[in-house]
This record gives structure tokens, sequence and C-alpha cells, in this order.
């Protein structure tokens, strides 16, 4: 984990397709300056990605300055739901900032009275309250705050047990952090709070017990009586894969959840707003949360999340005690209101899972190819992940996987820099305004670095 992607310049095939354009050394060796300034003055957390310098970003499309064009399938870490810069959310977004209200913190206003509105609307009947935020990480951290609070009314002052779940991921911020099993593996942090523990995620494949007893037998060796716990905070599907649990885990973890009075939150964050082929990720389950956690895609660029839950447990603080200083910032909530009517009135929900029909057995037909470095496939929609294993080994292969999107990125194919527990997972997730014929092509180029990086390596 943590390994930097060289800045030097490399001169590399050119490339000159439909939706890719290599046309000098990768990086561009008068970007490397840039690179240099960054690395300089920015902490050295924020060297992971391909070092290239972003000039402009349109639909499927990321340029540099220099003459080269990227297909990219990051979605700028799946925010671009509806596209990179769409003529709708550009033109809403400077509407917005000539009207001349760019900033009102909490007191009222008619464009953050829409949005709540709009979400509300999209959400399942009974969750009808928005309180608007930031990033993914407020977020959950105020689910988790609401279900602490919640359960203590419900319970007693003992009643604030949190469960997330290993290798979850809900945000960089200390509780968000503590509430995804990512955190102890990456020592992230050492201090846990010993009221947030990391059940056993069923994946099926790291985790091969998938019954929900495994979470009832996590719980009992931990201590943690049902009457104790206050939520449940899940991914609707695991980023690091993306890994679904089984459809009757879920459905016994919220008939659970009632039974013993417990908020059942899922984190939405990365897989709502079209992105599994659902509008929520969660619907796959066939059950309702009590409280949603969304961001990324809900603007297709600018920073907005939402919890977005039941009027008992958002109603519980009075009048000023649970506000953000950018709660439903104007212009980001421009932003996306213009995403929420592009993703709707383009259907873009049934383009993802139409494209996903396509990706999914692509992604199985390279598995099957190369099974000794390939361990799991998993795919929903437009986000899809390979997960590289040691050769013939079940262990995770985070430089096999660093490797490979290197390659993709000298190509014209841009991925982000290794997902996963380990960094073993390269994660699909490209705008839902894919065509299949953008799509096919970044699968062939996939294909090709696979290829050419075990060769290369002799594996």
């Amino acid at each position: 984990m943590g390994k930097e992607f060289s800045i030097t310049p490399a001169n590399v095939p050119p490339v000159e397709t439909k939706h890719r354009r290599i046309a000098t050394p990768i990086p561009h060796p008068d970007s490397v300056p840039t690179l240099e300034k960054l690395r300089k003055f920015e902490p050295i957390s924020m060297r992971g990605q391909p070092p290239i310098v972003w000039d402009r970003a349109e639909d499927v499309s990321v340029y540099d300055k220099y003459g080269n064009k990227w297909l990219d399938w990051s979605s700028g870490v799946l925010v671009t739901n509806a596209g990179h810069g769409p003529i709708e959310i550009r033109h809403a977004i400077i509407d917005q900032v000539n009207s001349g209200l760019l900033h009102n913190y909490v007191f009222p206003s008619e464009e953050r009275s829409q949005l709540a509105e709009q979400l509300a609307g999209v959400a399942p009947e009974g969750l009808s309250k928005v309180f608007l935020l930031t990033t993914g990480s407020e977020a959950t951290e105020c689910a988790i705050k609401l279900a602490r609070s919640w359960g203590i009314k419900q319970g007693g002052k003992k009643k604030i047990g949190i469960v997330g779940f290993e290798r979850g991921y809900h945000g960089r911020t200390l509780g968000s952090q503590q509430a995804g099993g990512i955190a102890g593996q990456k020592a992230w942090i050492v201090n846990e709070d010993p009221a947030i523990i990391n059940a056993p995620f069923p994946d099926g494949y790291w985790q091969q017990d998938v019954s929900f007893d495994t979470f009832l037998k996590y719980l009992a060796s931990r201590g943690l009586e049902p009457q104790n716990v206050a939520g449940i905070i899940m991914e609707s599907y695991q980023g690091v894969g993306p890994d679904f649990a089984p459809v009757a885990y879920v459905q016994q973890m919220r008939r659970w959840c009632d039974e013993h009075k417990v908020v059942l939150i899922m984190d939405e964050v990365q897989a709502g707003f079209g992105r599994t082929g659902k509008f929520w990720a969660f619907e796959h389950y066939g059950i309702t949360p009590d409280i949603i956690c969304c961001g990324k895609g809900i603007s297709s660029s600018l920073p907005l999340s939402a919890v977005i839950g039941k009027n008992e447990i958002m109603d519980q603080f009075p009048p000023g005690s649970m506000t953000s200083t950018h709660t439903g910032n104007p212009v980001c909530v421009a932003a996306a209101m213009a995403s929420l009517k592009k993703i709707t009135k383009e259907n873009l929900t049934a383009n993802a899972a139409k494209m996903g029909a396509i990706l999914l057995p692509a992604l199985q037909a390279l598995q099957a190819k190369y099974p000794q470095v390939i361990g799991h496939v998993t795919a929903a929609g437009l986000v899809g992940g390979l997960q590289f294993t040691q050769p013939g080994k079940k262990e995770p292969n985070h430089d096999l996987a660093h490797a490979i999107i290197e390659k993709c990125y000298q190509k014209g194919l841009l991925f982000f820099a290794p997902v996963g527990a380990w960094g073993q997972t390269v994660k699909i997730s490209p705008p839902l305004t894919i065509t299949e014929e953008a799509l096919r092509e970044g699968i062939a180029v996939l294909g090709e670095a696979i290829a050419e990086v075990i060769a290369a390596a002799k594996l």
C-alpha cells in the first residue's frame, strides 16, 4: 500500500482512437514542475494518484494541456455520475453565481428547500427529512451521532454501540474511520472507540461464511448485547470490491434491527444516484434503511452530501444544535439539482444497468483467462472491480494492481490508484453516460494492460 507513481516522463507508444489520445511522453515534461510543487507543499498522503495534471474534463474524457486524452474510468472517485462538466450543471452553477447568492449559512433559502424536497422525493417512503452537508465523512459522522442519540433515548446510556464491518470505508474523519474496518488494518488510527466494532463482512471471498450467524457470534464474542447496540452502519456495497452482502443476510439484519430498536444506516455515498443500475444500491436487497448517507454523485461536481432519514430520528435535536457552516451551499445545491434532473431525464440509472450486463461478463472472462492472479471479480451496473492476488495464492497483490493501473494510464485509460483493504483492487467506475462503444474499448485496453504486465513479470 502507499506506493507512488513515478513522475519521470516515460516514452510510451502513441495512441489515437475516438476515446483516447496519447501523443507525448507521460507525464508530459512540462507538467513535472507542477507535480514537484505539489510534492513540496502537500503532505505525502496526496501523492497516490497517476501523475496526470488535469486541464479539463468533459463527459467521459479527461485532458491535459498537451494534447493527451484519457477515457475516464474513475469518475473523479465516483463523483461524476452525470458525466464531467455537463452543460446543464455548468449553466446551473453559473446562473446561481450570477444570482449573487453564494453563501447563506443556515439562513433559509429557496434553493435549499427545493433540493431537500427533491431528495426526500427520491428516498423511500418514510424517510422524509434531509440534512445537507459537504462531504461523505460528515454524513456518516452525523448518522453515527443520530443513531447513538436515538439509542440512548430508546434504551439508556449504555445503548451506544455502533457496528460497522471489516474492510468497510465510511470516510477519513475519526469516527467514520473507526466505523470502517479498514482503519485498523491500515493503521490510520490507533485508538478505537470500544463501543464501535467491526463485524466480518460476508463478501463470500475473504469471508466465506455468509450466514447472519457470523454477525451474531461476533457480537457475542465482543460482549456486546443487542440491547446495547444503537446502530449498524453498512455500505450498500463495500467500496473495496465492490462487494455486496447476500440479500438474505441484509434482510435478516433489517429484521434484527427492528427487533432490538437498532438504527440501520446504509452508506450510499459512492453507491447512490444510479451507480449500480438502481437509484439506491440498497434496493438490491429489498429493504429500507432508517438513515441514508449520500454524497459524491449527488452533484456530479461540487462538494455536497446529505443525511436522509426518518422524522423521529432526524428531529431529535432542538433548533440550532445540528447545523453546518456550509449546509446546502446554494451553488452546490444548484449543481445537485441539475445533476439529479439529468440522471432522471436521461435515465442514466437504466444505462448503468444496461452497461453492467456487458461489464460483469467481460470481467469474469478476464478472471477466467488469468485465474492465477485475479482472485475475485464483482460488478453491478457501472461499478466493478478486479481483486489481484499473488500467483496461485489467496493473498492480496498490491504491486500487480498498481502496475496494471500504470500501464492503463499510459495507454489512455484512467483509473484512480488501487483500492481495497490491501490495495489489491482495480476499481472500475466510469460516468453513467458512457456508451457501449467506449465501455468495450476500455475493457479491451484493460485486457491488454493485464496481459502486458503479466508477461513482463513472467507470472
